[in-house]
């Protein structure tokens, strides 16, 4: 049977992209001269990992390549070469230049070649360089030398741990590999293989005792089985006689890492050593001195969106669990079922009140596969600072906060392009250079913050600079230069900051990149998720651009509220408190309509009623209820007639079979079958802040 190995491309470029992502944060924090060598030894793992998984795909230019890397980590761990600032910078062109050709693979598009040239060549002349360092140094005629080359060849012993084909490795393979080396023989040790009752066929028993003659380094022995370092035991030693002491062999010298049992009883799931690692938060980046990196995709770095969701074995066995809690109280409800009588009434209600309490764990236990943490769309953005730090000449400091902020998936894949574009904008347009820093009294270095947080059942992104902020003039010259406005208009300071986002939109004569040409992308794609993104600058002191995102939850927790006798469904989360209220703590303002004081602020009062175009069945406050609920950072006031219960619901997309209604985030079918409405706490603030939108509705109705 012949095995099409392309159907796991797919799972090769996600770890592939992860691996890189982890190489590149560790290199940025890497300091020439005093490198941790945990630091060293994590960027050689994910080395070795796409090495031997690019090797398995035959993509013999990326296997190449990081065979040179993993030659000269390998040489840095082992104190055969300096960590020194030029090293580290050429390893991380090497790591976008790795990213660029597995790019370029992933969508069969052609890869830069020259520069893949360029740098491994420039890798070469490195090693090369050190090597003869070392060769100056060392006594040449030291008999230590014959331990990495014997005359008469090597003895080596070879056994698998009993995991090791649930790996993915084949040790025959390795052995028609080491026999292409020179004058090969075997002899198979069956000692542990069990009695054929016994014998479990997913498990490896055997073990080799080889022997290879030949002038053969042992670099190259070394290499056909560094693929299975932790998963077997190994000794080599020279048949030479002069190195007849056996070295032990742990060829990836590597602090010792947790054995994960449960791999082996969850073949089917892709579970990494290096997941903490990668879940590890970014400190602080100072980049003073910052050079570009190459990366083989023109400069331009962006998140790569993946096509599956890696599960760890604690996720997996918690939902089995849950399987399992699930089927004994269907198994119970049958029973019941079957010869219910009167009496056993009290057993029903407690049966069904522990399927209620299984159903809501399964529901947030499969939410919670889907949640991620937004660290994965950060990761870029050091690399992309630092390059474009470097051709504009500006000097930044980089900080990351909330990394740890899960966000769904689906936000996940979506959100990094519109970031990206975010920080090149805030670094591009915002951050000024040095010079004119210290010019108007600032540090030469500025600061670009991105921050991210939950806040009411939404994602919130932030990102500042403490630039020049935004030059309102200039904006509204050009909107009117370009047709977009009236001259004679007038517009508040805000609107005249959203100008920005109209499409084409640039108050350069010469667009840097794609920068603040994308920003009408950036609302796009932020509004495709049903989001919005807002902007607040102050000229001389910053600009800080701020996302918001509903968090997609199919499932809610929702509050039934009774509106001229219709029922709607209020996502608790939303909600803040319920208030009776009188008319006379009622202020009625021109162009804002009601507000209330809520403790010393003023809060909007929208009446459900008007909002939805209904006869209303009670419209004096006093008789009714205000439910305030909070949504991008501002909270509004909700009139309605009563609150009638707490329960969960599914939501259902009006899109799906309808189209988008200003105010609504969908519907629901209730207990009794009756489908109610939910309503979208940040619609209803969009439409108090612009009625139009409502009118708008009605047109489409």
């Amino acid at each position: 049977m012949v095995i099409d190995i392309s159907q796991f491309h797919d799972v090769f470029f996600e770890e592939s992209f992860e691996g890189l992502d982890i190489m590149q944060s560790e290199l940025l924090e890497l300091k020439p001269g005093a490198a941790d060598p945990d630091s060293i030894n994590i960027i050689f793992r994910a080395v070795h990992s796409l090495k031997g998984g690019a090797g398995t795909f035959g993509f013999t230019a990326i296997s190449e390549l990081t065979g040179i890397l993993e030659s000269m980590l390998n040489d840095m761990r082992n104190g055969q070469k300096d960590i020194t600032a030029e090293a580290v910078e050429l390893l991380l062109e090497s790591v976008g230049l790795l990213r660029g050709m597995l790019t370029a693979i992933k969508h069969k598009a052609p890869a830069d070649d020259v520069l893949r040239a360029d740098i491994q060549n420039r890798l070469t002349l490195m090693m090369a360089a050190e090597t003869d360092d070392v060769l100056e140094s060392d006594n040449l005629n030291d008999d230590s030398s014959a331990a990495t080359q014997a005359v008469g060849g090597w003895e080596i012993y070879f056994k698998p741990h009993p995991h090791l084909f649930q790996t993915g490795n084949d040790p025959v393979r390795m052995l028609r590999e080491l026999a292409t080396l020179g004058e090969f023989s075997s002899e198979v040790l069956d000692e542990k293989l069990p009695p054929f009752s016994d014998l479990e066929p997913e498990d490896s028993y055997l073990a080799w005792q080889l022997t290879l003659k030949g002038d053969i380094p042992k670099e190259e022995v070394l290499e056909i089985f560094e693929w299975v370092d932790e998963d077997c035991d190994f000794t080599i030693q020279a048949l030479a006689v002069e190195v007849s002491e056996p070295v032990e062999e742990s060829m990836l010298d590597e602090p010792e890492v947790t054995e994960l049992t449960s791999e082996a009883e969850l073949p089917e799931q892709t579970v990494s050593n290096d997941e903490a690692v990668a879940d590890a938060p970014l400190p602080e980046l100072s980049l003073q001195t910052v050079d570009t990196v190459a990366d083989g995709t023109n400069g331009k770095t962006a998140p790569t969106a993946s096509s599956s969701i890696r599960l760890g074995p604690d996720k997996v066995n918690s939902l089995m669990d849950l399987v399992g809690e699930l089927v004994i109280t269907q198994s119970m409800l049958s029973q019941l079922a079957d010869n219910f009588s009167p009496e056993m009434l009290p057993d029903l209600i407690d049966g069904l009140a522990q399927l209620e309490r299984n159903t809501r764990d399964m529901q947030e236990g499969i939410s919670g596969i889907r949640m991620l943490p937004i660290h994965t769309a950060f990761n870029h953005f050091p690399t992309l600072i630092k390059d474009l730090a470097d051709k504009t000449g500006k000097k930044v400091e980089l900080r990351l906060t909330g990394e740890q902020t899960e966000v769904d998936k689906s936000i996940m894949d979506k959100i990094g392009a519109p970031l990206a574009l975010l920080v090149r904008n805030a670094l591009d347009h915002g951050l000024e250079t040095p010079n004119v820093r210290l010019a108007s009294g600032k540090s030469e270095t500025g600061s670009l913050e991105v921050k991210a947080f939950h806040q009411g059942g939404n994602l919130i992104i932030e990102v500042h600079d403490d630039g020049a902020g935004l030059d309102e003039q200039k904006i509204f010259s050009k909107a009117v230069e370009k047709g977009l406005l009236s001259a004679n208009v007038e517009l508040s300071v805000d609107k005249i900051h959203k100008l920005i986002f109209l499409p084409g939109f640039s108050t350069d004569d010469v667009l840097a990149d794609e920068s603040e040409h994308g920003m009408d992308v950036v609302r796009n794609n932020i509004e495709s998720l049903n989001g919005v993104i807002d902007v607040q600058s102050t000229k001389g002191e910053g600009t800080t651009f701020t996302i918001c995102v509903p968090l997609p939850f199919a499932i809610i927790d929702g509050q039934t509220v009774s509106v001229a006798n219709e029922k709607y469904i209020l996502p608790l989360v939303s909600i803040i408190e319920t208030l009776e209220i009188n008319e006379t703590d009622i202020k009625h303002v021109t162009g804002k309509g009601e507000l209330y004081t809520l403790r010393d602020k003023y809060i909007p009062i929208i009446r459900l009623y008007d909002v939805f175009n209904l006869k209303p069945v009670i419209s004096d406050l006093a008789d009714g209820l205000v439910v305030v609920v909070e949504a991008r950072g501002q909270q509004i006031g909700l009139f309605i007639d009563d609150l009638l219960g707490q329960q969960q619901v599914v939501i259902k997309r009006l899109e799906d079979n309808y189209r988008k209604v200003q105010g609504l985030s969908g519907a629901t079918v209730l207990g009794d079958g009756s489908v109610t409405l939910i309503l979208d706490v940040a619609g209803l603030l969009a439409l108090y802040r612009d009625p139009s939108l409502a009118m708008h509705n009605e047109r489409a109705a």
